[in-house]
């Protein structure tokens, strides 16, 4: 018995040990581009973008890595506009300020949405990578006295492919 005990923990050991050469590499998601004068290329000027895949492989949709935004105000959907996203990436230079247009006026190309943000439109500024970069991007954008409403939401964007 003391044998097939000690051959049954041998291989697990092996196939542990090996297991990882043996299973194809996932990817990992890409980070956001978070800099509005240097977006990634394939999106619209509203959207919050990243690099996508330039594998060839079909897929439904490609996705971010998680990130924390800063949700400034959120409306009815369809209803922010672009002219009211410029005004408020003006009072955000570094940061890119991107609102959720997905699925608006019969455009199939407003492909990009974003996961934990419901069906109403947003207008949010990108908050970068962790908890305390979001909370600081939280008072800035509080300390405004224009956005008293706004909170930090953990999200990714999603690329859905037309």
């Amino acid at each position: 018995m003391k044998v097939r005990h000690s051959v049954s923990i041998t291989a697990v050991f092996l196939a542990a040990l090996f297991l990882p050469f043996s299973l194809p590499a996932e990817e990992a998601a890409p980070i956001p581009c978070g800099d509005p004068a240097k977006p990634c290329p394939g999106f619209k000027v509203h959207d919050l973008s990243f690099p996508l895949p330039k594998d060839g492989k079909a897929r439904p949709d490609a996705v971010s890595v998680p990130f924390w935004a800063v949700i400034l105000m959120s409306a009815e959907k369809c209803t922010i506009t672009e002219e009211r996203r410029k005004q408020v990436q003006a009072l955000f230079p570094r940061t890119k300020v991107f609102s959720n247009r997905f699925q608006c006026d019969d455009d199939v190309e407003n492909n990009v949405k974003y996961s934990n943000a419901g069906d109403l439109a947003f207008l949010a500024v990108y908050a970068g990578q962790d908890k305390a970069a979001a909370d600081d991007m939280l008072k800035e954008a509080r300390s405004r006295g224009r956005f008293s409403g706004a909170n930090a939401r953990r999200m990714q964007v999603v690329f859905v492919y037309p």
